[in-house]
C-alpha cells in the first residue's frame, strides 16, 4: 500500500526553495502507486512535533507548478534544533507518534547544515526504533556552505542579485563621485563563509571595475590595509565600491558586528557592519559615503533568479523522492560538477553523517593574495551559477506569486505537545 510522505522547509528561506518543494510534490504525485499524500510540516520540524500538517494533495497541479516561480517558504520555515535523541526522549517519542498516526514512510527535510543534523537524527531514530522510514535531506542555503555538493540551491540566485546590485550601485556612485558620494558599502550575508561576498566580484570584468574591495570572513580584517585600499581606489578611479560579508572578523576571530543575540542553534545575530565601516571611512578618510544592507532582499529576489539555480533546486527535489523510493536513508542528493565550460553537472549523493554541522568555506586559492578580490579560479567556479534568467509572470507590472491553501490535516494523536 502507498505510504504518505512528510516534507518540510527549514532555516532561512530562499528564492528557489519552493522550486524544490514543487520537485518533491510533483515527483511524488507521479509515483502514486507507492506514495500516498505529501504532508508538509507547517513551519518545518515544528509542524511534525505539534502535529500541524498541511495536506498538499488539496492543492491544484497549477498552484504546485506556480511554486517554481514563487519565493520564500510556501509552508513556513523554522529555526528549531532537535535535541539528541537520548537527551530528550519526549521529542523522539512524539515524532514516532505523529509519523505512525499519519502513516509517514518518507521524510524529506529541505535546509542547510543544521537541517541536515535534524534529518540525520530522524534517520537514526528510524533505524534505532525499527521504523520503516526513508529520511532524505535536500540541500538549501544561500550561504553555499554545505560540503560535498558543488553548490547549494538558493546561492546562485543570491549571487546573481549581489553581482547585479553592486554593478548598478557602482554606476550610480561613479556618476556622482566628483561632487558627492565617493564610497559605497554593500553588506551581504555570510556568517562564516564568504561565498556571497565573493559573488559581488563577478561584477568586475576589468581592472578598476567595482567592487574594488571585497571583505571575506576567511580573511581577518586589517583596518589600515582596508583604509589604504579604499583611499587608493578613490584617488585612482574617483570612487570605491565595497562588498562586505556580515561575518567579517578581527584578528582575534571576533565578529565585528555581533549584536549579542543568539538563535536556537547558538549562532550569533549579526548586523550593522556596513555603517560601522562607513563611519570608519568618514572618520579616517573624510570621504562622503552611503551604505546598504541587502538582508532579506538578496534571498527573496525571485524576480532576478538564476536559471541554473532553478534547475538545480528542482532536480534535487526530484532526486530526493527517487532516492527514497530506491530505499535510501540518511543521505543527501548533491550537485556534481562535470565541467566549467561548457557548464555541465549531474546528481550524486552524500551520507548525512558527513554533512551535518560541517561548513564549507572559501578555499584560499579563490581569494586574491591581498585578500580584497576573487581569483580567476573563483570566477570560473561562480560564473556558471548565475547564468540564465528565470523571470516569474508579471501582471500589472508586478510579479505574480502563488499563495497555497495550506489546509491542515486533522490531528489524530489526540494530544498537544509543548515545544
Amino acid at each position: 500500500m502507498p505510504r504518505n510522505a512528510f516534507y518540510a522547509q527549514s532555516g532561512g528561506v530562499t528564492a528557489v526553495i519552493n522550486v524544490t518543494a514543487a520537485g518533491v510534490i510533483e515527483t511524488a504525485r507521479a509515483h502514486g502507486d507507492r506514495i500516498g499524500k505529501v504532508y508538509a510540516g507547517r513551519n518545518g520540524i515544528v509542524g511534525a512535533l505539534t502535529e500541524d500538517l498541511i495536506d498538499t494533495s488539496l492543492e491544484s497541479a497549477e498552484d504546485i507548478a506556480a511554486l517554481r516561480h514563487t519565493p520564500s517558504g510556501a509552508f513556513g520555515s523554522c529555526r528549531y534544533k532537535l535535541s539528541k535523541l537520548e537527551k530528550n526522549p519526549a521529542e523522539a517519542e512524539r515524532l514516532i507518534e505523529v509519523f505512525k498516526a499519519h502513516d509517514i514512510g518518507y521524510f524529506f527535510y529541505n535546509g542547510g547544515g543544521d537541517s541536515a543534523d535534524t534529518c540525520l537524527k530522524v534517520a537514526q531514530l528510524a533505524e534505532q526504533r525499527g521504523l520503516h522510514l526513508q529520511a532524505i535531506h535536500i540541500p538549501k542555503t544561500v550561504d553555499n556552505d554545505l560540503p560535498f555538493t558543488d553548490c547549494c540551491p538558493g546561492f546562485g540566485s543570491v549571487a546573481k542579485y549581489v553581482a547585479v546590485s553592486i554593478r548598478e550601485a557602482a554606476f550610480d556612485v561613479a556618476s556622482m563621485a566628483k561632487t558627492s558620494t565617493k564610497v559605497f558599502i554593500l553588506e551581504v550575508m555570510g556568517r562564516h563563509a564568504g561565498w556571497i561576498a565573493a559573488a559581488g566580484g563577478l561584477a568586475a570584468e576589468k581592472d578598476g571595475d567595482a567592487p574594488q574591495v571585497i571583505l571575506f570572513p576567511e580573511v581577518p580584517f586589517d583596518e589600515a590595509a582596508f583604509l589604504a585600499r579604499v583611499d587608493d581606489s578613490v584617488k585612482r578611479h574617483g570612487y570605491c565600491a565595497v562588498v562586505a560579508s556580515e561575518g567579517l572578523r578581527n584578528a582575534d576571530g571576533k565578529f565585528l558586528s555581533e549584536a549579542g543575540i543568539h538563535d536556537a542553534f547558538g549562532h550569533a545575530q549579526l548586523g550593522g557592519l556596513a555603517p560601522m565601516l562607513a563611519n570608519l571611512v568618514k572618520d579616517k578618510l573624510k570621504y562622503k559615503y552611503h551604505w546598504a544592507v541587502a538582508d532579506y532582499l538578496q534571498r527573496a529576489a525571485r524576480h532576478i533568479a538564476s536559471q541554473t539555480d532553478v534547475d538545480h533546486a528542482y532536480a534535487l527535489g526530484k532526486a530526493a523522492v527517487e532516492m527514497a523510493l530506491a530505499g535510501k536513508n540518511g543521505v543527501m542528493p548533491i550537485i556534481e560538477r562535470i565541467s566549467d565550460q561548457p557548464y555541465a553537472w549531474r546528481i550524486g549523493e552524500a551520507p548525512l553523517g558527513h554533512v551535518a554541522n560541517v561548513e564549507k568555506k572559501m578555499p584560499r586559492e579563490f581569494i586574491s593574495a591581498d585578500g580584497f578580490q576573487i581569483t580567476d579560479a573563483c570566477r570560473r567556479y561562480l560564473a556558471p551559477l548565475i547564468q540564465g534568467e528565470a523571470y516569474p509572470p508579471y501582471v500589472h507590472g508586478l510579479p505574480q506569486y502563488v499563495r497555497l491553501r495550506n489546509q491542515a490535516v486533522p490531528r489524530l494523536t489526540g494530544r498537544e505537545f509543548k515545544l
